[in-house]
């Protein structure tokens, strides 16, 4: 009897953890309210307890609701000493119209795993107004209290101190003209942090903030980050959870210091009960603004050279390709003159090139590719030509194409040349567009011994009395019939 005792104490021990680890690493998907009005918002939200929210999928597009926009909170919870942590993800939908909205069943793919919804009916009344008047909230009181004669003893709640920071970061603190410096506004908050926060109209207070952080004279090259996902860091030996909310990257076009000016982002924090209680209400929301430092990047001017204000900047390198090496004269190949690497693409001009009467060379097309990784700005453009060699004889075509830049790697201005040497044979055409240049000199030089007395080319002179004729009886039937009508 001792031993099935114990052993049926263990099996509800196990039990119990076992229950425990479930519910602490839950993943679901909570959808609003099955009634909504024209004027209020309909929500999906995904929720992860026990785990971090690392990734999901797209939230699903609904007939008849509109997105606007996602929001993300966290918050540390302690029941009977046992710390528990949760992040939830919230999509807002607003409805389009009174009527029905059918929410077909739908799977998000979160952490990697995929969770599911058997979606549902909403039905979308008029718009309400907002009355002031205070109603009954049976989540608001704690039926025990009302037992034991305590219904009129108010709550008290107390504000915890939060572990959180908003922060505009950079990854350099001074540039050259056209050297790119990345910029992300993102807000932090400690493992250690037990206040609850959640953001707060995040889409109409980043609108503002982008506003006053966005600087003038620059090149912009936004990340835009559509989803805010929660991503870990260690910072000084302390963990915390971190949600970019915007990223970019800032090519100054002159020498102005890039100013970054202190903003605030307002956010959700709750007040926590004093004296906890099963049915009673728990927390409380409120208010807190949190706000950026200032920062100043310092900008300096390139090195002095004849192409100082023309030049690109950045750290690149020449990927080339040749069709063919071996033409013959009246011929065409094609060159590939590909440069990549980090800097703003798009400021990136055509290379220099040489003219002359033994290669001629065609405008290039062009196509670039940018990629935006990390706190990087990177990519590739291309520049392909066509050229036809007019003149036999070996060519190196880094005397007709180079492409000169300031390196930010190596402090200093650096040229891109081609490698490649092409082998023209056959006859010379430059004499046949000598003579052909001579044969039009020619035609053009009879003007001069020409006369310049206009001559009529007319030979049928009995056709000018028939023209005469036809007009004037034109002119006649026209007047009868305007006559006539009036």
């Amino acid at each position: 009897m001792m031993i099935r005792l114990r052993e049926l104490s263990l099996f509800f021990l196990i039990f119990f953890f076992s229950a425990f680890t479930l519910q602490a690493q839950d993943i679901s998907i909570e959808l609003g309210p099955d009634n909504i009005a024209l004027n209020q918002a309909f929500t999906i939200t995904i929720n992860v307890q026990g785990e971090t929210l690392k990734s999901y999928d797209k939230f699903p597009d609904i007939p008849g609701l509109v997105k606007r926009g996602t929001s993300s909170s966290s918050s540390t919870n302690i029941f009977n000493g046992q710390v528990s942590r949760s992040q939830s993800i919230t999509q807002t939908y607003v409805a389009e119209k009174e009527g029905v909205v059918n929410i077909a069943p739908f799977n998000i793919t979160v952490n990697g795993k995929q969770v599911s919804s058997p979606g549902k009916q909403v039905k979308v009344g008029p718009a309400q107004q907002r009355q002031q008047q205070r109603r009954y909230d049976p989540f608001g009181s704690d039926p025990f209290e009302d037992f034991f004669g305590r219904r009129d003893e108010p709550t008290e709640f107390i504000d915890l101190k939060d572990d959180a920071f908003l922060a505009l970061t950079t990854d350099k603190d001074e540039v050259y003209v056209g050297e790119g410096v990345n910029a992300t506004l993102a807000f932090y908050i400690s493992e250690k942090n037990r206040a609850p926060l959640q953001f707060h109209d995040l889409t109409n207070q980043l609108t503002d903030i982008l506003k006053e952080i966005r600087p003038k004279n620059v090149w912009e090259e936004n990340f835009n980050i559509e989803n805010i996902s929660p991503e870990s860091v260690n910072i000084n030996g302390e963990r915390f959870t971190v949600y970019k909310v915007f990223q970019a990257s800032f090519f100054p076009l002159n020498a102005d210091d890039i100013e970054f000016p202190s903003v605030g982002l307002k956010m959700i924090k709750y007040q926590v009960a004093k004296r906890s209680s099963f049915f009673g209400q728990s927390r409380k929301e409120g208010f807190k603004t949190f706000y950026t430092k200032a920062k100043k990047i310092k900008v300096k001017q390139l090195p002095p050279h004849p192409l100082k204000d023309q030049v690109a900047v950045g750290n690149y390198s020449l990927e080339e390709n040749l069709n063919n090496p071996n033409v013959k004269t009246g011929e065409s190949f094609q060159y590939q003159f590909q440069i990549k690497g980090v800097g703003n693409i798009a400021y990136i001009n055509e290379p220099n090139i040489k003219t002359d009467s033994d290669l001629e060379i065609y405008p290039p097309n062009s196509q670039e590719r940018i990629v935006r990784s990390g706190t990087t700005v990177k990519g590739t453009k291309t520049f392909s030509y066509y050229v036809s060699p007019k003149e036999p004889g070996a060519y190196n075509l880094g005397d007709y194409f180079n492409f000169v830049f300031f390196n930010t790697q190596k402090n200093r201005y650096d040229t891109l040349k081609s490698d490649y040497k092409i082998n023209v044979v056959g006859e010379s055409l430059k004499n046949q567009a000598l003579g052909s240049s001579m044969s039009q000199g020619l035609f053009y030089e009879r003007f001069e011994g020409e006369s310049n007395e206009l001559v009529s080319l007319s030979k049928n002179q009995w056709l000018q009395p028939l023209v005469n004729i036809i007009i004037v009886l034109a002119l006649g039937l026209t007047l009868f019939i305007l006559i006539k009508k009036s």
